[in-house]
């Protein structure tokens, strides 16, 4: 997927200091970006390897992502594990940072555990942030509060409410001591203790100043919001309280907009142009009461230019995603409408925050990567509001029609509605309700599949002898994983080289299960038992995207071709051992359709094999509720 991102750093990357990269990954923090944070502190690093704060910064952002398991790998890497010795000399921030930082990550380690290692991981989190915040206080650094809150929350989950009140108070105590430093963490922390000791109204006032600290400011950080918001959910979650006593925090929206194009003027259409200003003022009236801060969709000319410019003028972000490249996007989905609205378009691609091509593939008629650049927008808009901890609603401009073509707004109102989130309709007045539509066009046949390459890493030092019982044992037990899904008729393809694996499927959901329940029958064999190294593990790797199918003269069956095969194939090898790693696109459809099932970690831009370039990766796991 090409992305093109506006930046404010204005200096050279060979000339920016590790301040310089620490700012501009603040920024993206700042905007809920965590993704495009976490590339920017690894950038930095490799131009200033050894700095502590974009150490710090990069585990961090990687641990916003919820994916614990390699933001601590990576803690570890960076060698962030320092002694009181090596601690002792740095800046305050940075001296109580780190040791909180891997406070942090056993505690998101203990919030993924259940039964009693749960309470034991907790209280071992708990005694970290208090002994930070002991060694703090004694210095009289003025962010004492911040491990305290942190190890009064903690206590509280593992039952130990005596000891969390204590803590609960000292910090409230610290923080009234410092009234005249109360910015934004003060007040978070300040609501989190006195929801701690049950002081439900007092958190109530505090939470509507903290909210008024960032909203609407060049400042707004809204991942320390989404960060305040899921750990105050702890303590709410804990007492059984109200949800709703977090109210006075919400941050602003995530939209998925859509809609239909507009006619030229005096001709048929399901959006006739003398309609434009009425639902352009539906729009306004839309937008200003559902408190959008982002917004994923097209540039088509109609409703889609519309909400664009409607958001921009209420100071929104603005993701868009073009499904082909522009040139053949004006000819298709602009210029139609005349020639004043390739102008809008214009200018509304040169204020976009983002703009990304869902393939750098051509046209060619096919109107199934219309829907493919619609899914990939819907599916990026529920990432980012998973992100944020907020909301993601759809708005659309549609006349309730429905639709059995491969794409348009009916197709994307429905897929929207599989992942049960609002969607909200506004009637472009059209007139040909009910009336035929035209037959959509056949194109050159691709369509959207999800495809699956697996091997065996350690596969080339077996021996002669070790090969037969790796065939019978290991490849045995991954082909009874995919005996069941071909049972069921959900595997398009499966094809195999040595260790290697090849599958495609017409399911994103399908895909993702049968990569799982790989590793999970690669990882139940004893090796040892049979004769095999320990060493063996499965790498798996993920992609979706639109591909060419016909019939395989030399495999004499239906094969797949495209350049999306070639992407998917370039993930596996890059992908760590006993782990499946998935393309963005594919964790964009499983957060449409499948988000009950599973989760999708953003673990960075990885640089895929053959010199094929950098895709952001996310780790595949199953849902734990």
């Amino acid at each position: 997927m090409g992305t093109r991102m506006k930046t404010n750093a204005g200096i050279p990357v060979g000339s920016r200091s590790p301040a310089d990269w620490l700012l501009e990954t603040k920024r993206y923090e700042r905007e809920g970006e965590l993704l495009q944070a976490y590339d920017i502190a690894r950038q930095g690093l490799a131009k200033h390897p050894s700095d502590l704060a974009l150490k710090h910064r990069a585990v961090l952002c990687l641990a916003s992502t919820q994916a614990t398991t390699q933001a601590a790998e990576l803690f570890t890497k960076l060698e962030l594990d320092l002694p009181d010795s090596d601690l002792a000399p740095l800046p305050p921030g940075l001296r109580m940072d780190i040791p909180c930082l891997k406070a942090r990550l056993l505690k998101d380690e203990a919030l993924a555990s259940t039964g009693e290692a749960r309470c034991v991981k907790l209280r071992e989190a708990a005694d970290l942030y208090e002994s930070c915040f002991r060694r703090e206080a004694t210095a009289e650094n003025l962010e004492a509060y911040y491990p305290a809150t942190n190890a009064a929350t903690l206590r509280l989950l593992a039952g130990d409410r005596e000891p969390a009140a204590g803590l609960a108070r000292e910090t409230v105590a610290w923080l009234n001591d410092r009234p005249e430093t109360q910015g934004y963490y003060e007040l978070a922390s300040a609501v989190e203790a006195h929801l701690v000791l049950g002081n439900i109204g007092r958190a109530g006032e505090l939470m509507r100043l903290a909210r008024a600290k960032i909203q609407g400011t060049g400042m707004a950080d809204y991942r320390a919001l989404a960060a305040t918001i899921r750990q105050l959910h702890l303590v709410v979650d804990a007492e059984r309280l109200d949800p709703k006593v977090l109210k006075a925090l919400a941050p602003p929206r995530v939209l998925h907009y859509c809609g239909h194009m507009i006619a030229k003027p005096g001709a048929p259409g399901r959006f006739p142009a003398d309609q434009e200003q009425r639902v352009r003022e539906e729009i306004e009236r839309r937008l200003e009461a559902a408190n959008i801060g982002f917004a994923y969709g097209s540039l088509a000319a109609g409703a889609d230019i519309i909400f664009f410019e409607a958001l921009l003028k209420h100071g929104a972000s603005i993701h868009v995603l073009l499904p082909f490249d522009r040139r053949e996007f004006i000819e298709e989905s602009v210029l139609p409408s005349g020639s004043k609205w390739v102008r809008r378009y214009k200018d509304c691609l040169a204020n976009a925050t983002t703009v990304r091509y869902a393939t750098k593939d051509r046209y060619l008629g096919d109107d199934q990567l219309f829907a493919y650049c619609s899914q990939l927008a819907m599916g990026l808009a529920l990432l980012r509001a998973r992100h944020l901890a907020t909301e993601a609603e759809q708005i659309v401009v549609w006349d309730g029609e429905t639709s059995a073509d491969l794409a348009g707004t009916a197709v994307d109102v429905a897929n929207w509605g599989r992942s049960e989130r609002p969607s909200t309709r506004i009637d472009p007045g059209s007139a040909l309700a009910g009336s035929a539509k035209s037959e959509p066009r056949e194109g050159s046949g691709r369509r959207t599949r999800a495809m699956l390459f697996g091997d065996i890493h350690g596969f080339s030092k077996l021996t002669d002898a070790q090969l037969p019982v790796f065939v019978d044992h290991v490849l045995g037990a991954l082909a009874k994983v995919v005996d069941r899904y071909q049972a069921r008729r959900d595997v398009l393809l499966a094809n195999t080289w040595g260790d290697g694996i090849y599958l495609v499927f017409d399911d994103a959901g399908k895909a993702a299960g049968c990569a799982l329940e790989l590793q999970e029958a690669m990882a139940s064999i004893d090796l040892a038992a049979i004769g095999l190294p320990g060493h063996l593990a499965l790498r798996v790797g993920g992609h979706l995207g639109p591909v060419y199918s016909g019939r395989d003269p030399i495999m004499k069956c239906d094969n797949y071709f495209g350049a999306h095969v070639s992407r998917a194939a370039r993930i596996e090898p890059v992908t760590p051992e006993k782990s499946v790693y998935v393309t963005e696109t594919l964790a964009a459809v499983l957060a449409i359709h499948n988000a009950d099932e599973f989760q999708c970690h953003y673990v960075g831009m990885t640089r895929a094999a053959k010199h094929y370039g950098k895709m952001r990766m996310f780790l595949l796991r199953r849902r734990v509720n």
